[in-house]
């Protein structure tokens, strides 16, 4: 063989191989393939079992009639659900385990939690208190096996074991759901309960399913979705607090907005640590281990429904390996939202309580609950909890309540002079004079105008602060004091046979008494302000009558401990002004005043430090 000839062999070797290498079918490809193939398998399957129905038929009628029911029904399934087909028919049945604080119920359609019942609590109606149940439950795996839609949800879950029950009460108990789909192929969920425990362990095992899914899969959604009952006295607040609650890897948690009449969907394509299905004091968590790569959340408010508020929905990505078998580890919290015992987890559960953003939230976080704790672990009463707790608030914030007044009666004191200054400048063009006349009495006199209000707004939060503890407050529910048979839903003593449009269909006692009490203070405090500055007469009705108004309508239909401590901390300020009042002498503050004209205007530091630098450049003010 010549050189000539050995080239071209092996030129045509080399465009042989190179055909070949580029017209190699792709993974995606390939998986077409594979799923056209096995279509094609399921048609001839279908077809043979149509030869022997007709087969049968010509001998037996009754017995054609059953083998008829069974083949059609077997063929329909194989090609619904393909290598799940065997799990697609079955009856439902039940798994009960339970310790101390749970009692979980298991069905084997779905192999998911069908229902969760808190032992140590009821309902307001005193009704076995229920997270969620009934087959309107969603929990399932939603993903492609054999080019057809798998949901799990829909399926026939085999228990490993021929045990119905389970008690956890005194050792963990551990229950083992397969959904097979073949010779060592399946998908299984273990739940895991431990005693006196509201965490339960959420493992989800995957064997041999890489050999009937798509190769191109990096994660599967898991549809959750239940129905949120109402568990509480008024329905109307306990829907504010009903949402869908979520916490960012390694970041803050969110809740989604629960006062929207709208559907409310927020679509997140960042990861998850946990999802909070959250009902005003009490919550179904589900925890990743690690995180969840995205999700879609939900919910629907459900209109005039004497039993449900809200429909949650979410749609979860959870990571999935490729490989002959995997592990995708979580967890679920099914229990109150009491503030300590979601902190043991260390989850940063707690944070689901709306406690309040920012400031709010620190001081309800650090001083309002530590200082209720300690109350709870002597006393038991808790509107004398509320009362001792609104004394020692009102206690703490006593200097900057003397100060506020002290800065009013200063004001009132000077109220002359001012009526001097604005006889001087009558006319309106003179405003800016007059107000610069005013402001330099005030300076000589050693008088910020302002310092009533600085204390006032540095009480503010508190104020905020406590209006979003009360109603979230675990410790109150189901909690009765004098007439309130509930602090943290509203008291009632007398039912309205009709709705009054912002108010509602009853009568709040406490919010009367508070608005009351409120209408005292404010007329104490703004007939002194008003003393003291007559330029804004519409202040005094607003604030003494408007105001307290407003508030009845709010809180007629609010936490009554919530109206209770606003009535204690405004009867507390009301004897607060008035024996401030016998301390402070008028005629003694006035005189004061008049030795500070005497003393020489002390320069602030920044006017000290504008002086400087004006110097440093050449500039030497004139002398006065």
């Amino acid at each position: 063989m010549d050189r000539n000839s050995i080239i071209g062999i092996i030129l045509i070797a080399a465009i042989l191989i190179g055909y070949g290498v580029l017209n190699k079918p792709s993974k995606e490809q390939i998986e077409e393939a594979k799923r056209k193939r096995d279509s094609l398998e399921l048609v001839r399957q279908q077809q043979m079992a149509e030869q022997q129905v007709n087969q049968v038929a010509e001998s037996n009628t009754e017995q054609a009639v059953e083998i008829v029911k069974d083949t059609i029904g077997n063929s329909q399934r194989l090609a619904q659900y393909g290598a799940f087909a065997n799990a697609a028919e079955g009856t439902q049945q039940f798994i009960t385990i339970e310790n101390d604080l749970l009692k979980i119920k298991i069905s084997n359609k779905g192999g998911r939690i069908y229902s969760v019942e808190l032992k140590n609590y009821k309902t307001y109606t005193q009704k076995p208190l229920i997270l969620f149940d009934g087959d309107s439950t969603e929990f399932g795996l939603n993903f492609f096996s054999q080019n057809r839609s798998i949901i799990t949800n829909d399926l026939f879950f085999v228990s490993t074991e021929s045990k119905d029950y389970y008690d956890a009460t005194s050792e963990m108990q551990t229950v083992k759901m397969r959904l097979k789909a073949g010779e060592n192929k399946y998908i299984e969920y273990v739940y895991t309960v431990y005693p006196e425990s509201y965490k339960v362990d959420f493992d989800i095992n995957f064997s041999g399913i890489n050999e009937i899914i798509a190769g191109n899969l990096t994660a599967i959604d898991l549809k959750w979705a239940a129905y949120s009952p109402q568990q509480e006295k008024g329905a109307e607040n306990e829907n504010i607090y009903t949402t869908i609650g979520y916490k960012y890897y390694q970041d803050d948690v969110e809740v989604l907005k629960s006062r929207s009449k709208d559907d409310n969907r927020e679509e997140i394509n960042t990861k998850l640590r946990w999802i909070a299905f959250q009902q005003q004091f009490f919550s179904s968590v589900l925890v990743a281990d690690n995180f969840f790569p995205n999700a879609v959340l939900e919910f629907t408010n459900i209109e005039n429904s004497p039993k449900y508020l809200k429909h949650f929905k979410a749609t979860i990505g959870i990571p999935f390996e490729y490989a002959e078998k995997s592990n995708v580890p979580m967890s679920f919290y099914f229990g109150p939202n009491h503030y300590n015992t979601l902190k043991e987890y260390g989850l940063e559960l707690e944070r689901i309580i709306p406690l309040g953003w920012g400031i709010f939230g620190w001081i309800n976080r650090f001083v309002v609950i530590p200082v209720f704790n300690f109350l709870d672990n002597y006393i038991t009463n808790y509107g004398l909890i509320i009362l001792l707790l609104t004394i020692i608030i009102k206690i703490a914030l006593f200097p900057l309540t003397y100060k506020s007044y002290l800065s009013t009666a200063k004001m009132r004191v000077l109220k002359p002079e001012i009526d001097e200054i604005n006889k001087k400048f009558p006319k309106k063009e003179d405003a800016m004079k007059k107000q610069q006349a005013t402001m330099a009495m005030y300076k000589k006199v050693g008088v910020n105008p302002m310092g009533g209000c600085i204390p006032v707004l540095i009480q503010f939060p508190i104020l905020i602060a406590m209006f979003r503890f009360f109603p979230a407050s675990f410790e109150l529910r189901q909690k009765a004091f004098l007439w309130a048979d509930d602090l943290s839903a509203y008291d009632s003593i007398f039912d309205l046979p009709f709705n009054i449009p912002g108010y509602g269909d009853h009568v709040s006692l406490f919010t009367i008494l508070m608005a009351v009490a409120l209408v005292f203070s404010s007329r104490l405090s703004t007939g002194q302000m008003n003393d003291a500055n007559q330029q804004m007469p519409g202040m005094k009705f607003m604030m003494t009558y408007m105001m307290p108004l407003m508030l009845l309508f709010v809180f007629n239909r609010y936490s009554s401990g919530l109206s209770y401590y606003y009535f204690l901390s405004n009867v507390i300020t009301l004897g607060q002004t008035l024996i401030i009042r016998n301390f402070v002498d008028d005629d003694a503050i006035l005189k004061k005043l008049h030795e500070n004209k005497k003393k020489p205007v002390k320069k602030s530091k920044w006017q000290e430090r504008l002086e400087a630098a004006a110097k440093q450049r050449g500039y030497n003010p004139p002398k006065k």
